[in-house]
C-alpha cells in the first residue's frame, strides 16, 4: 500500500496558491466579458488543472518512478494518434477530440512533464561519469528528446516542437555531457542552418522575418492599438474596438489578449 509521504505538505508553499487565484479570478472575469463560451471552456480547464495538480502533487513519484517509461510511450501513441485521428484546425492537426462531448486534449502539451520525468528516469538510472555523457549514452538520451520533437513538428507545430528540444537539450547540458559534442552539434547546427531555413513552412519564415524586422507585424500593430485605445482605465466592453470588429477574428489567445489590454 502507497502511504502519503508526509513532508510533501511540509515542503508546500502555502503562499503560492494566494498568488494564483488573483490571477485566475480576473482572467475569468475578463474572458467571460468577451466570450462567455470560452469563459465556461476556461472553468472546465481550470477544474481539470487543479485535479491533474492534485493528484500529481500528492503522488509518490519515487515509490512509482517504473510508470514514467509507461507514462513516456502513452504519450508518444497520443502523438501518433493525431496524426491519425487528429482534428485539423487552421491548417495544423495537433487536437484529439473525444466523441459526444466534444472535448479536445492536445498531446503536445502532455508530452512536456512526460519528456523531464523520462529524462529523470533514465539519468538517474544511468548518472553520467566525471567527463559527462560519452557518444553512445548522449545518442541514447537524444533519441527520446528527438522522438517527440519530430512527431510535434510533423503537425506542425514548430513552437512547442522548440520547447521540447531546447529544454531536453538543457538538461542533458547541466547534467553533463563531453564538451566535444556540444562542440560538434553547434558547428552542424551552423553550417546547416541555410538547409534548415529553406525547409521552413512559409508562416514560420514570416515568423523569423517579423521577429527580425524593424516594422511591427499585424499582431503587434493591433495591440498597440489596443492599449492606446484602452488607455489607462479601460473602455465598457462593448466599446472594445480590436476584437468586436474582428481586428482579430479567431477566438485565441490573441484574442483575449487584446481584449485584456483594451479594457
Amino acid at each position: 500500500m502507497i502511504r502519503l509521504d508526509r513532508r510533501i505538505l511540509t515542503h508546500f508553499d502555502f503562499v503560492q496558491p494566494f498568488l494564483i487565484l488573483p490571477i485566475i479570478i480576473l482572467s475569468y472575469i475578463l474572458v467571460s466579458e468577451a466570450n462567455s463560451i470560452l469563459a465556461g471552456k476556461q472553468l472546465v480547464y481550470f477544474g481539470v488543472g487543479l485535479a491533474a495538480f492534485l493528484f500529481f502533487f500528492l503522488l509518490p513519484i519515487r515509490k512509482i518512478s517504473w510508470l514514467i517509461p509507461l507514462f513516456y510511450w502513452i504519450c508518444i501513441v497520443l502523438l501518433i494518434s493525431v496524426d491519425l485521428f487528429g482534428v485539423s484546425k487552421l491548417g495544423a492537426k495537433r487536437w484529439l477530440e473525444f466523441p459526444f462531448i466534444h472535448f479536445t486534449l492536445q498531446p503536445s502539451e502532455i508530452m512536456k512533464p512526460a519528456l523531464l520525468l523520462m529524462l529523470g528516469y533514465l539519468i538517474k538510472q544511468r548518472p553520467p561519469e566525471e567527463n559527462g555523457y560519452g557518444l553512445k549514452d548522449f545518442l541514447r538520451l537524444s533519441f527520446y528528446i528527438l522522438l517527440p520533437f519530430v512527431l510535434i513538428l510533423k503537425e506542425p507545430d514548430l513552437g512547442t516542437a522548440l520547447i521540447l528540444l531546447i529544454v531536453g537539450y538543457a538538461v542533458l547540458f547541466i547534467i553533463g555531457v563531453n564538451k566535444k559534442i556540444w562542440v560538434a552539434i553547434f558547428a552542424g547546427v551552423l553550417l546547416s542552418a541555410p538547409v534548415i531555413y529553406e525547409n521552413l513552412h512559409d508562416y514560420q519564415k514570416k515568423r523569423i522575418t517579423d521577429f527580425l524586422s524593424e516594422e511591427s507585424n499585424y499582431h503587434v500593430r493591433q495591440s498597440i492599438i489596443a492599449i492606446g485605445s484602452g488607455g489607462l482605465k479601460g473602455k465598457p466592453k462593448d466599446e472594445a474596438t480590436q476584437t468586436h470588429f474582428k481586428f482579430l477574428p479567431i477566438s485565441t489567445s490573441d484574442f483575449i489578449f487584446a481584449y485584456t489590454i483594451e479594457r
